[in-house]
């Protein structure tokens, strides 16, 4: 555990804290190679918690120094306890990881009784043979836990928020512990109207731009052979939304992603393909239809339909869960308050 003092000086007589004045915390950790993966290369960690806390902290050896207002100081304080029990159990520390743990820590406000290890230890994670993928925000944790509770789930929300690379998480730690037989992942081919006849090549070679991101969460989630020989043997089968039509999907995890570029129909069409054994992960970000005007969204229509079905969950995002940079959630937070405005 590392430890940490707080300058007295910037307290008046009797204890008490002046506001508008600043705190500082000196922390000092016990494992200087530790010490040096939390601070980050070239202090980018510390650099993005300066950034969205709004205090100055500065390393030397295994020491950080962090000055700012007592709330901010206390929650940076968090953020570094909570990373630094994490790296203590073997996870490498990650962006995302940073950001969401500044984010949990603003949204506890001034808890001064704050526990990172019962803070962390809270949040849903799943085990794979390759990594252990852990829930970084609330929204995300809310949504592995619906992943393990309901049939078919629904994630919605901006992008950066990790529906889909979760979804594809959660399908191989089924597939790894052989609950099911086969995963099975599915997008629209080409915006709505998946019109790959247009495009060169093969098949393969026509749908492997559009299903891209799918491929690399898998290859982040699994080693890359078994992924390859899973494909060659169809365990792993990685196809268009097209070529779901007339089919039943049994012992299978099924994931449809970019579902807002569904029709109507087309989504009732997937959803009925639902076989025994088998669980369905749906999702999509509505504030980004491709289809054309006029054309009812399938995912929208269906959160809709079924938000009151029995075995049927629904987690949606928010910018606040957005973990694949600051920016993003900032972009996605000023394209809202644009949206808003237009309908006022």
């Amino acid at each position: 555990m590392p430890r940490f003092t707080t300058d007295p000086g910037q307290f008046a007589p009797g204890g008490e804290f002046r506001e508008g004045t600043a705190t500082q915390i000196v922390m000092t950790f016990d494992d200087n190679r530790l010490a040096s993966a939390l601070f980050g290369q070239y202090g980018q960690h510390l650099a993005s918690i300066e950034r969205r806390l709004g205090v100055i902290a500065d390393s030397r050896g295994n020491q950080v120094t962090i000055e700012g207002s007592r709330e901010a100081c206390e929650q940076a304080r968090r953020v570094l306890e909570g990373l630094y029990e994490q790296l203590k159990r073997g996870v490498e520390l990650t962006t995302g990881d940073v950001e969401g743990a500044i984010r949990l820590a603003i949204s506890q406000g001034s808890l001064f009784d704050f526990d990172p290890e019962t803070s962390r230890r809270n949040f849903e994670e799943i085990n794979l043979r390759k990594r252990t993928v852990r829930a970084r925000t609330p929204g995300q944790d809310a949504y592995l836990r619906a992943l393990k509770r309901w049939p078919l789930v629904f994630g919605t929300g901006p992008a950066g928020t990790g529906k889909t690379w979760l979804a594809v998480a959660y399908a191989v730690q089924l597939f790894e512990r052989k609950e099911v037989d086969r995963i099975i992942l599915s997008r629209p081919a080409v915006e709505a109207g998946e019109r790959l006849g247009f495009l060169p090549g093969d098949m393969r070679e026509k749908v492997d731009p559009y299903l891209r991101p799918i491929y690399d969460a898998l290859f982040d989630m699994m080693d890359a052979r078994i992924v390859e020989r899973a494909l060659q043997t169809g365990e792993i089968e990685i196809a268009p939304l097209a070529f779901m039509r007339g089919r039943t999907l049994s012992n299978a995890v099924v994931i449809l992603d970019e579902a807002q570029n569904t029709t109507a129909m087309q989504m009732k069409m997937f959803l009925t393909r639902l076989g025994e054994n088998s669980r369905m992960i749906v999702t999509g970000d509505p504030s980004q239809v491709d289809l054309p005007a006029g054309q009812r969204s399938g995912l929208i229509d269906a959160v809709r339909l079924l938000g009151q079905v029995e075995g049927v969950g629904h987690v949606p995002f928010t910018q606040e869960d957005v973990v694949r940079n600051d920016l993003v959630a900032r972009i996605v937070g000023a394209y809202d308050q644009a949206d808003r405005e237009s309908k006022s």
